[in-house]
């Protein structure tokens, strides 16, 4: 089993789009259109690859989860890639700046980013190949 798709609801898709292209240089629209969701237009899109994909639908009202609360919703989800700098770099061009959080532990190295409709996403870059060092958290 694994993970095909996320569905997000977006405050700005083309925003959105902007952030996760240049996260994911080798990703596509795989597909787009208009719909109605419980009386209301939207418009939907899917960026991905063969194999997985992220759904984002226009139209989202309000203000996203305050990441430092304890509320309840989406704390983050995370990506793996072979090369975190490289990745920054992209994000940083896009004018997107790196939220508080990330640092290199002994396993792994990651980076926090905020999407423009307040997703907080994290990247990881695997610095091990054994789990159990992957896995090591050192407290600060």
């Amino acid at each position: 089993m694994r993970l095909e798709h996320i569905n997000l609801v977006v405050s700005d898709l083309d925003k959105t789009l902007t952030f996760y292209q240049a996260a994911f240089p080798h990703w596509h629209v795989r597909g787009q259109g208009q719909m109605n969701w419980y009386g209301k237009d939207r418009r939907w899109l899917h960026f991905g690859d063969d194999e997985q994909y992220i759904t984002f639908n226009d139209g989202g009202e309000g203000e996203n989860r305050d990441l430092s609360s304890q509320q309840l919703g989406l704390a983050h989800f995370a990506f793996t890639t072979s090369n975190l700098q490289s990745l920054i770099d992209r994000l940083k061009q896009a004018g997107f700046t790196r939220s508080s959080g990330g640092k290199q532990l002994t396993g792994r190295r990651n980076a926090y980013f905020i999407d423009p409709t307040g997703f907080e996403v994290e990247f990881v870059q695997y610095t091990a190949d054994d789990p159990a060092i992957r896995n090591l958290y050192e407290d600060e």
